[in-house]
């Protein structure tokens, strides 16, 4: 779901869990997102996404869980070129 905010405040939200990585708009209409954290942290974030006044206007979820990297040192808005 793209819309005013939707990226914005997904990283409020994911530095304030101490989260690192990054979301962007695709040029699809999707948003894609990026996290890196603890798993427990991730649900929180993607839990109040959903619960937020964005949350209706989401369609589908999709997770793939994959291992740490560490590459992430904080968490931010990336655009597509």
């Amino acid at each position: 779901m793209q819309g005013v905010g939707f990226r914005y405040t997904t990283e409020r939200v994911a530095l304030e869990l101490g989260l690192g990585g990054w979301v962007k708009n695709l040029p699809d209409g999707r948003v894609e997102m990026v996290c890196e954290g603890s798993r427990e942290r991730i649900e929180t974030l993607i839990k109040q996404i959903a619960e937020s006044e964005m949350g209706v206007c989401i369609r589908k979820t999709t997770c793939h869980w994959e291992p740490p990297t560490q590459e992430f040192q904080d968490f931010c808005v990336e655009y597509c070129l």
